[in-house]
């Protein structure tokens, strides 16, 4: 299947704009294809990214989510057994935000509709920062990591969360038919929008590997780095401190 025109990710300001689009006008089926295209693997991706957060070094503390979206990954910290501070999950698409908001009712999750590339938040505000599916999105992946890194308190963690393409030559044939195949045929019925789900693998094509992704955490000057590949390289977890 060849991408169409629209869906081929975009540069600078052009690409901000056209997934600042792409994601508001596909949040109210978000959840649903997310988890149905993922066949619920997601959700364990999102526990081992929280895992590696070291939020357990303050419990009482304040967390951002950032390209939160609608909120699985806020909540996935939030409810953790001993968790006593609170998350603020920030995303510029706001009808993702919008259509997340029931989900965190009685949470400690305060919601606000900001862009990553520029935080509306002073230096060292966070105790950590989680970024689930988001990197890829980003205008300038260079300068967003540089933003995560200056609202982190020194010695914090930053996780991200990202796609990527196994390693192994069998698992990678079969992941990408089902990414250039499966997974635009069926996003595009159930969301109803003509690009959305084509857009996704062309994003991850185009994005760096782990390796390089890594080797920019050091760049931007985190520490104490690392990543590693979950279900057998379908994504891949990352990390660092301030």
């Amino acid at each position: 299947m060849q991408p169409v025109p629209d869906a081929v990710p975009k540069a600078g300001a052009a690409r901000e704009q056209q997934v600042q689009q792409l994601f508001s006008e596909i949040a109210p089926r978000y959840d649903l294809l997310n988890h149905v295209l993922s066949l619920n693997i997601d959700r364990s991706w999102r526990r081992k990214a929280v895992d590696l957060l070291r939020w357990e070094d303050a419990r009482d503390g304040t967390f951002l989510d950032a390209c939160a979206g609608t909120f699985d990954l806020s909540l996935e910290i939030a409810r953790r057994a001993g968790f006593a501070g609170r998350v603020v999950a920030s995303d510029f698409a706001h009808p993702m935000l919008v259509q997340g908001t029931p989900k965190i009712a009685k949470s400690p999750i305060l919601s606000v509709c900001g862009d990553s590339l520029e935080l509306p938040f002073s230096d060292g505000t966070f105790d950590g920062v989680t970024v689930g599916f988001g990197v890829r999105n980003l205008a300038d992946l260079r300068g967003g990591l540089g933003e995560f890194r200056r609202v982190l308190k020194p010695g914090r963690r930053l996780v991200v969360l990202e796609f990527t393409v196994p390693p192994n030559p069998i698992m990678r044939a079969g992941y990408l038919f089902y990414f250039h195949n499966v997974l635009p045929l069926v996003g595009r019925l159930v969301s109803g929008h003509p690009w959305a789900y084509t857009y996704l693998p062309e994003s991850v094509k185009g994005f760096p590997g782990p390796g390089e992704l890594g080797a920019l955490f050091n760049t931007v000057g985190f520490t104490d780095t690392g990543w590693k590949l979950v279900s057998g390289g379908i994504a891949a977890i990352h990390w660092g401190s301030a």
